[in-house]
C-alpha cells in the first residue's frame, strides 16, 4: 500500500471537485468556485492524495478569505473516501499542507469539520486541533411553505441589486459595521469595496435579483444575500444578513431574511441553510421564528502545523 501527495492539476480539478462533494455534499464545491477562488485570492493549494494510483483523497488550503493576507493562520479542508480511510492518507495530506503552511509564514491551520463526523473530529483532536469556534446550523425546508410577504418597518423599502446595482457602495457601508459585530469568533475583516464587492457580491452563486437592500429613503441601511451552490442544485445559503448598528432592533434582519426567503421558494430552490455562531442570539432568534431547524453543529477547528511521520 503507497500513498503519494500531488498537487492537483488543472486536469486533476473534476477529480478534486468529485471527492471532496461525494465525501461533504453538505459542503460542495465546483469548478466555477475553484476559478472563482484562484482570480479572487491567488496562490491557494489544492492537493490530491493517490492510494496505489487511486485518487482518494483531496485538501484544500490557503489564505481565510475573512482575514488579511498576514493572519497567522491557514484555512484547510481536507477529505478522504470513505473506502480509504486509517490508510495514512488524512495524514499525509495534513502534513504536506503543514509544510507549505510553514513555508509560507504561517503558525497553524484552522478549518471546518461537521458534527454529524465524529471520526473526523477526533481524527483533528489527535493531531493537537481544538475547538476554536462553532457554529449552529439550520434548514429551511421551502417546498410547502406558502408566500409571505416581508413585514416592512415604517420608512424602509426594499429593493434588489439587479434593479439598483449603484447601491454596492452602500451595502459595503453597512457591511463595514454588520460584519464587524458579528457575535463569537474572530472580527473579520471587510476589505476595501473593490475586495467586499469581489468575495461576496460578484462570486459565482450570489444572484444580485436574491441581494435585498433595505432603504430608508436613499439610505442604504441593510442587506441580506442569498448563495445559490452550483454543486449542490436546488440548495442555497444566506451568505449574510447585515443591518446598520442605528437601525437594529426594529424588524429590519426579519423583514430582509422573509424577502430571500420568498425569493428562493419562487426560484424552485428545495431549501435555505444558514449558520450562525452559538454566540450570536440574536439571528438565531430571528432564524427560530422563521421555522429554520437544526442541522449537526460545525466546528472551526484550529491546531499546529503537523509534522510529517517518520520514514
Amino acid at each position: 500500500m503507497t500513498i503519494s501527495i500531488r498537487p492537483a492539476t488543472e486536469a486533476d480539478l473534476p477529480t478534486f471537485v468529485a471527492i471532496r462533494n461525494t465525501v461533504t455534499p453538505d459542503w460542495s464545491m465546483s469548478l466555477e468556485e475553484i476559478a472563482w477562488s484562484e482570480r479572487t485570492y491567488p496562490g491557494g493549494v489544492r492537493l490530491l492524495a493517490d492510494l496505489d494510483g487511486r485518487p482518494v483523497g483531496a485538501a484544500n488550503a490557503g489564505r481565510i478569505f475573512m482575514h488579511p493576507p498576514d493572519h497567522p493562520y491557514w484555512w484547510a479542508e481536507i477529505t478522504v473516501l470513505d473506502d480509504a480511510r486509517r490508510r495514512g492518507a488524512g495524514s499525509a495530506l495534513l502534513a504536506e499542507i503543514g509544510r507549505l503552511a510553514r513555508d509560507a509564514g504561517k503558525k497553524g491551520l484552522q478549518g471546518p469539520v461537521s458534527e454529524a463526523r465524529p471520526d473526523s473530529v477526533a481524527f483533528l483532536r489527535r493531531r493537537g486541533f481544538t475547538e476554536h469556534e462553532r457554529s449552529k446550523t439550520v434548514r429551511l425546508e421551502l417546498g410547502m411553505l406558502p408566500p409571505v410577504a416581508p413585514a416592512l418597518p415604517d420608512g424602509i423599502r426594499l429593493a434588489t441589486l439587479a434593479e439598483r446595482p449603484e447601491l454596492v457602495e452602500g451595502v459595503h457601508r453597512v457591511a463595514l459595521e454588520a460584519l464587524v459585530d458579528i457575535p463569537g469568533g474572530e472580527p473579520v475583516t471587510v476589505g476595501d469595496l473593490e475586495e467586499f464587492r469581489a468575495r461576496d457580491v460578484d462570486r459565482p452563486g450570489v444572484r444580485p435579483d436574491g441581494f435585498f437592500v433595505a432603504l430608508s429613503r436613499d439610505e442604504v441601511v441593510g442587506y441580506a444575500s442569498i448563495l445559490v451552490e452550483s454543486g449542490r442544485p436546488g440548495f442555497g445559503v444566506h451568505d449574510m444578513t447585515g443591518v446598520r448598528r442605528a437601525w437594529r432592533g426594529r424588524g429590519i434582519a426579519t423583514a430582509l431574511k422573509r424577502a430571500t426567503i420568498e425569493w428562493a421558494r419562487a426560484a424552485g430552490l428545495e431549501a435555505l441553510e444558514t449558520g450562525n455562531d452559538i454566540d450570536n442570539a440574536p439571528m438565531r432568534a430571528v432564524n427560530a421564528r422563521l421555522g429554520y431547524q437544526p442541522l449537526p453543529d460545525i466546528l472551526i477547528m484550529r491546531g499546529p502545523l503537523v509534522e510529517p511521520p517518520p520514514p
